[in-house]
């Protein structure tokens, strides 16, 4: 269980990291986007061009905005670091140099294949545990009806007795008894079967967690599965919500570099893509935690992968041998399929019904 907690908090702080210095990337294209209409709402102003004396301080106000969310994000980036520093049993540090080059936010498969539902929440530490107690006490319900029966049991005695002390080891001062004895708790009946009824109560309430730990595990699995394969939808529109937004950019600095239109289409317009790049930038990062979450709630993860990360994966292949981390998930690759190829998934499996 401790493993598959420290490998899904080493991928997930990876894939934070990733986003992170993505959104930085977006952010700092925007800066230089909106230093350009900076500059061309300041050469207008010396030209007296109209309303150029509130366009320039305008441009200026977007800009400095921009700038200063840089600065937020590169703290996040750096804590972020710092936490995969702590997970990898190193000091906090400056992990940049780690993870050179930027490789990007590590891409999901746009399927999975899942084995046996049964088979994938059995995995789970958790649910095992889970299975054993009621095991255990289903097995103590046995040892409490066994005190109703009988008992029958041989038992002795050796001793050495002698008048003196010199002949204390002679054969003649050996003496012993052997006997069966026989035991049953008659009179105790009424508090024997009150003690099987309260370890059958006891074991209706293992049964309660073994079935609750299969709903919670159940919903986990459901709620990565569902951000998986929507995130798919959502981020195949941002896609085209960037690209219309670049476009649009684009077009209206160039207008009101002609003086064609007023500087607030252009202030518009390049808020706007700010917004649409960091939510795809989050986006695409919330798919691969997806990912990572359907692993860690199904208990894959505690499989050491000794192998180097393949090549355009998104992860770092030149983490320092003393500080190399169990592999995170590559999750540029698809699991050898189970199931027929146009099924994403399998059912997950359901809470066990009665006392089997």
């Amino acid at each position: 269980d401790a493993m598959v907690l420290l490998i899904a908090e080493v991928a997930s702080t990876y894939v934070e990291i990733r986003t992170l210095q993505q959104r930085l990337e977006y952010a700092q294209e925007n800066v230089e986007l909106q230093r350009e209409s900076a500059r061309i709402a300041q050469a207008r102003r010396e030209v007296a061009a109209i309303d150029a004396e509130v366009d320039a301080p305008q441009a200026r106000s977007n800009l400095f905005q921009t700038e200063a969310a840089i600065y937020l994000l590169r703290i996040s980036l750096r804590r972020a670091q710092n936490r995969l520093a702590v997970l990898l049993g190193m000091p906090p540090h400056d992990l940049t140099p780690l993870l050179e080059p930027p490789l990007g936010i590590p891409a999901a498969p746009p399927t999975v294949a899942l084995e046996v539902p049964a088979v994938l929440l059995r995995r789970r530490p958790d649910v095992r545990r889970a299975e054993r107690l009621v095991a255990a006490q289903s097995a103590a319900i046995g040892i409490a009806e066994s005190n109703l029966y009988p008992a029958i049991s041989i038992s002795g005695a050796l001793q050495v007795e002698a008048e003196d002390f010199s002949r204390l080891f002679n054969s003649q001062a050996w003496a012993g008894n052997v006997g069966p004895l026989f035991r049953w708790n008659v009179l105790n009946y009424g508090r024997l079967v009150n003690l099987i009824r309260v370890e059958d109560a006891r074991l209706q309430q293992q049964i309660a967690a073994y079935q609750q730990t299969v709903l919670r595990a159940n919903e986990e699995a459901e709620n990565a599965i569902v951000a998986f394969l929507l995130l798919h939808e959502r981020i195949a529109l941002l896609r085209q919500s960037v690209a219309e937004a670049q476009e649009a950019a684009r077009v209206t600095q160039a207008k009101y570099r002609a003086g064609r239109i007023e500087f607030n289409r252009v202030f518009t317009i390049e808020q706007f893509l700010v917004s649409q790049q960091d939510q795809l930038a989050q986006s695409q990062g919330e798919l691969a935690q997806s990912l990572i979450q359907l692993y860690k709630a199904v208990g894959g993860g505690w499989e050491l992968r000794l192998e180097e990360p393949q090549a355009g994966s998104g992860f770092p292949a030149n983490l320092p041998p003393a500080a190399t981390p169990p592999a995170p998930p590559d999750m540029g690759q698809a699991a050898p399929p189970s199931t027929p190829a146009d099924r994403r998934f399998e059912a997950l499996p359901r809470p066990l019904a009665g006392q089997g």
